[in-house]
């Protein structure tokens, strides 16, 4: 270990020891301009507590932090709130390193943690409701099961009053501020809205019983600690990321079109053109994402804030355009909710495309609005007319439902 790095104090009896990750650009098919952060915490008492590890690369950068505070082997009890590589790739060198009393995991944790890693150490299995002393604080555990994963849960620790939250509430960005309430907030709205779309959003009703649950549990949660991104330490900040969290769960209709395309001689992208059009000559927001110049990430944050979409490809080889069966996959299994919409694309000679748009659109369950526009070589002026009216129709649509749920509200 030859890194010279310093644990940032959080509370009396709680720092921060984890690793910032400056370069990481893809997580799993999720672009990560901003880089990221692996969250661990070190909790200081009778019993001393690792909350968590970090991705396996970034291990002694973990291990450095802590020995600032306190020699590692003195770790009596480490918690892993997450399998997946990012928390828990550390794990086995950690317990190797520490050879701590006990390793606590949720009981798919414990099933999760033993089929992909030699951990080396007994796991003793927690669940909700269960409680452990380490000292003058305690530690409550809550399962919170696919958020986002089957082992996943949350630990509270009292005293210092803070919810580690694993997976939710945090964001893919790095910094060497600490602290939600220290970064522009333009940049946590976007960074959190979009680690939303992309690792939440297939769990939204997990979501929702988590925020059903949580006030019932009557827990004093002063703080935020995320697994991912920076720390809420101020009232008016959990409140907000709760109330986000609760909006895009709901996936309520929003006034706005996304029209999603890939193109070859630009017979889609002119399609793709006078659908956002008639989309906005309605007063609907449109936006036009050409694959061939955007990530799956960005349109997965698009769709989520949008009420309809479109989708459009020429027909290459029998099939959609690569870029198009790419994030139209992608999207199907975010499982995005209550949307409208419709194919489009152009041919040559077979014309494949728009009937196997319809399939994806299908699986995602969205209301079509039509069986789709299917023009061949390059559009006339009339079929533009026509992707200009399904614009028109399709705007139209949405108002009406957003409308029609605002009345049922």
């Amino acid at each position: 270990m030859q890194e010279y790095l310093k644990a940032v104090k959080v509370t009396d009896n709680t720092y921060w020891v984890g690793a910032i990750d400056w370069n990481i650009r893809n997580f799993h098919g999720y672009a990560t301009e901003r880089g990221t952060t692996y969250n661990a915490f070190l909790v200081m008492d009778e019993k001393i507590t690792l909350i968590d590890t970090v991705k396996a690369p970034f291990y002694d950068q973990m291990m450095a932090r802590i020995s600032s505070v306190v020699d590692p082997s003195k770790i009596d009890y480490i918690v892993s709130n997450h399998a997946e590589m990012d928390h828990s790739g550390a794990l086995p060198q950690a317990v190797r390193d520490i050879c701590p009393e006990k390793l606590f995991a949720s009981p798919m944790g414990e099933k999760n943690l033993n089929a992909q890693l030699e951990v080396g150490i007994e796991i003793t299995a927690v669940k909700t409701g269960d409680s452990i002393s380490i000292g003058k604080n305690s530690l409550s555990f809550i399962q919170t099961a696919m958020l986002h994963w089957p082992d996943s849960m949350m630990t509270y620790l009292s005293g210092d009053n803070i919810l580690f939250t694993q997976d939710a509430f945090g964001m893919h960005l790095s910094g060497t501020r600490l602290y939600y309430d220290e970064y522009d907030q333009s940049v946590l709205d976007w960074e959190s809205e979009k680690y939303f779309a992309n690792i939440i959003m297939p769990y939204s009703g997990k979501v929702l019983q988590l925020l059903k649950s949580l006030p019932e549990m009557k827990l004093d949660v002063r703080m935020f600690c995320p697994d991912h991104g920076p720390l809420m330490r101020r009232p008016e900040d959990m409140a907000k990321v709760l109330g986000q969290y609760a909006k895009w769960a709901r996936q309520y209709p929003v006034k706005r079109v996304t029209v999603i395309y890939d193109t070859m001689w630009h017979a889609s992208e002119r399609m793709a053109s006078s659908i956002c059009d008639g989309a906005r000559s309605v007063g609907v927001d449109a936006e036009e994402i050409c694959m061939r110049f955007h990530d799956r990430s960005y349109v997965a944050t698009m769709v989520s804030r949008s009420g309809a979409i479109a989708v459009g490809s020429p027909t290459l080889n029998n099939n959609l355009m690569p870029t198009m069966a790419d994030v139209m996959t992608y999207l199907r299994g975010l499982k995005p909710q209550h949307k409208i919409g419709f194919s489009f694309g152009s041919f040559g000679w077979s014309g494949e495309s728009v009937s196997q748009l319809n399939e994806y659109l299908a699986a995602m369950k969205v209301e079509m609005i039509n069986e789709g526009l299917l023009f061949k070589y390059s559009p006339t002026a009339e079929e533009l007319k026509q992707c200009f009216d399904a614009g028109v129709e399709l705007a139209n649509k949405l108002i009406a439902k957003i409308e029609n749920q605002e009345e049922c509200k």
